[in-house]
């Protein structure tokens, strides 16, 4: 049960940035940057087949619309569209080329691309810069790279797992709602079991580890899907606990967390059912 409000700000975001793309095959995180938190959307379906484009192309620009933990707001956002479109225009025209991810960092946007060919690329892309971007501050990176060694070390998530994702799309949330993910806050997370019994052995195990009990309800109607001999059925989870405890939720922590907790419901036959946070801003920090 995570908290999302407000979440169509990437799906339109990045929506239009991969019109030409298969969305499905994409998927953002956050990591931990020296100046804060970087956010990386990545074309996922790379790391099965890449094409024979042996140059990378990284493409940026900066907004000056932008929070105080560096994500743009969404005016950002769409300036930062125009910029990629049109700067993805440009090289359609030169030469083959495979859009593997995009980057988001300190008020500023990075197009990363795989092409086929160099010839007239950078001057056909500076003449863009100087005439259409010209107050702006504009990154351009091109160099060989036969190995995809920037899409496997810096682009590609080291955690492939359904859960990391999960933990992401709030923490992406988060971010754009102007939270810089430092500050440890009150974290709350949902576990359902089937007996009274589990849910009481449960219970009792989360305390010691100084979790608050927040509430304890019956559900009757709650069900999970899971696999029986290769056959997915539901089955009836309807004791709720949702527990409460103040943690750091920088991407490391939450993973590990989520992790941790994942595996002690097991313990108890449970199932965890995620993890909800609120924001906090700048302005809260001060007031606080």
């Amino acid at each position: 049960m995570y908290y999302f409000k407000n979440f169509w700000f990437l799906i339109i975001f990045f929506g239009n940035v991969l019109a030409t793309y298969s969305q499905e095959s994409w998927e953002s995180y956050i990591v931990n940057r020296e100046k804060g938190v970087m956010s990386i959307a990545v074309d996922m379906e790379l790391s099965y087949g890449k094409p024979n484009y042996k140059n990378l192309l990284i493409v940026g620009t900066n907004t000056n619309k932008c929070l105080k933990n560096g994500y743009p707001t969404i005016e950002g956002l769409e300036e930062l569209y125009v910029f990629s479109d049109s700067i993805a225009n440009t090289v359609d025209k030169l030469t083959k080329n495979k859009l593997a991810g995009i980057i988001t960092y300190q008020c500023a946007g990075f197009d990363v691309f795989y092409v086929k060919d160099t010839l007239n690329l950078k001057k056909s892309i500076d003449t863009l810069l100087s005439k259409e971007f010209k107050n702006a501050k504009n990154y351009l990176v091109i160099e060989n790279d036969k190995h995809w060694n920037y899409y496997n070390q810096t682009l590609y998530p080291k955690d492939i797992s359904n859960d990391f994702f999960v933990n992401h799309e709030l923490l992406n949330q988060l971010v754009f709602e102007g939270d810089d993910l430092k500050e440890p806050r009150k974290v709350k997370h949902w576990f359902y079991f089937d007996t009274e019994r589990r849910k009481e052995k449960f219970i009792e195990k989360i305390k010691d580890l100084d979790f608050a009990i927040d509430s304890v309800t019956y559900k009757k109607d709650k069900k999970f899907v899971y696999d029986s001999y290769g056959y997915a059925r539901e089955k009836a989870y309807p004791f709720e606990v949702q527990v409460s405890r103040k943690d750091s939720i920088n991407p490391k922590n939450i993973s590990e967390l989520t992790l941790l907790l994942n595996n002690l419901s097991k313990i108890f036959s449970g199932r965890y059912d995620g993890w909800g946070a609120d924001a906090i801003l700048e302005k809260q920090k001060i007031d606080d």
